[in-house]
């Protein structure tokens, strides 16, 4: 039996419309950026609208898009709308597309020398090399992002101190450990700013390379 050639085409035109909205879903510097924000954690309209500099009108149709391509959900709470990621399999893509722009263009990876060559003495460790300092205890982890992001999944073992409070909760860190800071991942500036500020201060500090997003995707667990 031979399949039916106008049956595979309408099939083939449909399936690939679909992938299509899936694309043009993803195809806004914006969207990725409210992506990238909920798959750290969930927020409001609001709150997106704030971080990211936009309207909440214009957040709202961004959203609506993603939601569309089942790339986002909410929930709500009474008149409170709470935004997420709609399965890990999202975040798990965002981290596999961030890697492959990564791997294939030059101008994000000079953008991310640049960013971290900016910052005097912050070279990275790695998730295998901060294991293994962690066995040994010699260093202190701290997590920078806000305590949000935090309470959604963190590495274990790690202290919340948002970069904005970082100053004022330094005569609570140890002193006898480096000080390791992370963020969001290798793309996120707030584990930069945390090293500079430290080491201003002379404490000493780096940034672990790795988020929660690329802790997990190496098989560590997440805890929150």
């Amino acid at each position: 039996m031979h399949p039916d050639p106008q049956a595979l085409t309408e099939y083939r035109d449909k399936l690939f419309d679909q992938f299509g909205l899936l694309g043009r879903a993803l195809s806004s510097p914006r969207r990725l950026q409210l992506l990238d924000l909920l798959c750290q954690a969930e927020r409001g309209v609001d709150e997106l609208a704030q971080e990211t500099g936009l309207g909440a009108s214009n957040v709202s149709q961004h959203l609506r898009v993603l939601k569309s391509c089942h790339l986002v959900d909410f929930t709500k709470d009474g008149l409170h709308v709470r935004y997420h990621v709609a399965d890990p399999e999202v975040a798990a893509f965002w981290n596999g597309f961030r890697k492959l722009a990564l791997g294939r263009m030059a101008e994000v990876r000079e953008l991310l020398r640049a960013q971290h060559e900016g910052v005097e003495g912050s070279e990275a460790i790695d998730a295998e090399d901060l294991q293994r300092r962690l066995d040994a205890g010699t260093v202190c982890l701290i997590d920078v992002r806000p305590e949000a992001e935090f309470r959604a999944g963190h590495l274990p073992g790690a202290i919340s101190v948002p970069l904005d409070h970082l100053v004022d909760r330094l005569a609570d860190l140890p002193r006898d450990r480096e000080l390791v800071a992370y963020c969001r991942g290798p793309f996120c500036v707030l584990a930069d700013e945390a090293v500079r500020a430290l080491r201003e201060r002379g404490v000493q500090a780096r940034r672990l390379a790795e988020g929660p997003l690329e802790w997990a995707e190496l098989g560590h667990a997440v805890e929150s």
